[in-house]
């Protein structure tokens, strides 16, 4: 990947990552779950139990 691919990657990880905090925040503000699918099973997560913050894993520059 060129360099700009790269800090266009991260960006989008960052946003990523901003998108998810806010979420969580705002799930706990309303008190009402977070709803995902996991293994194609529609799931309902309490917000208070989640990590309040995800990182993603940035690719290696070669």
């Amino acid at each position: 990947m060129k360099k700009s691919e790269f800090q266009l990657h991260d960006k989008v990880l960052k946003g990523m990552e901003d998108s998810y905090k806010k979420m969580v925040e705002y799930k706990k503000y309303k008190k009402t779950p977070i709803v995902s699918s996991i293994d194609g099973k529609i799931v309902h997560l309490d917000p208070f139990l989640a990590e309040p913050e995800i990182k993603y894993q940035k690719t290696e520059k070669e």
